[in-house]
């Protein structure tokens, strides 16, 4: 398994890029969010990967930090999730929201993942709540959004505009605050 790569860059695309090693080009599948932070081409780079073997394929994955690999590989545990849904949900969250949300069982945020519907993300908590449960939430920067989502949804707001004004609210103030951040911005909005 290559599990890490070091580096020429010699192209970029939108979810891909080719690394130069010693004189052998690898290509790699990244999130547009990781591409982003890269130096520019014909400089040296360094890619944590994960290599994915399939009986008609052998596909490399990369990730610009070791933790979101870690991650990729335990959503890859998930039923239903595969490298592809795998990947949309680390290029919505990072892997420390990713935790947050499966230990806090907050589903509707893995919903922001382009491909990832309610029970799909409810689907992915269950199973993999288990997993992350060593990881407390005091070593996730923030807590648990889920009550706030389940109280703007009851007042009547739509997933969308929730998903929208979600990140303006901040996890570890009291609910009420929370509350009053989410129902501000919402006004503004509209």
């Amino acid at each position: 398994m290559i599990g890490r790569l070091r580096g020429i860059l010699v192209s970029v695309r939108d979810t891909s890029l080719c690394i130069e090693v010693g004189g052998v080009g690898y290509e790699v599948q990244m999130t547009p969010r990781d591409i982003v932070s890269l130096p520019g081409v014909g400089e040296e780079i360094v890619v944590h990967t994960h290599t994915h073997v399939r009986e008609d394929d052998i596909s490399l994955y990369g990730f610009a930090e070791e933790s979101d690999r870690d991650m990729f590989r335990i959503l890859n545990t998930a039923s239903g999730v595969g490298p592809k849904v795998a990947m949309a949900l680390l290029g919505a969250l990072s892997s420390q929201e990713l935790t947050r949300a499966i230990v806090s069982n907050d589903p509707d945020t893995l919903t922001v993942a382009p491909g990832v519907g309610k029970r799909g993300a409810q689907k992915i908590v269950l199973e993999l709540a288990p997993k992350l449960a060593g990881r407390s939430l005091e070593t996730v920067p923030g807590g648990g959004l889920a009550d706030v989502r389940l109280a703007l949804e009851n007042l009547g707001y739509s997933m969308a505009e929730i998903n929208e004004v979600i990140s303006d609210v901040d996890p570890d103030v009291p609910l009420s605050d929370q509350l009053r951040t989410a129902l501000q911005a919402l006004g503004r909005r509209h």
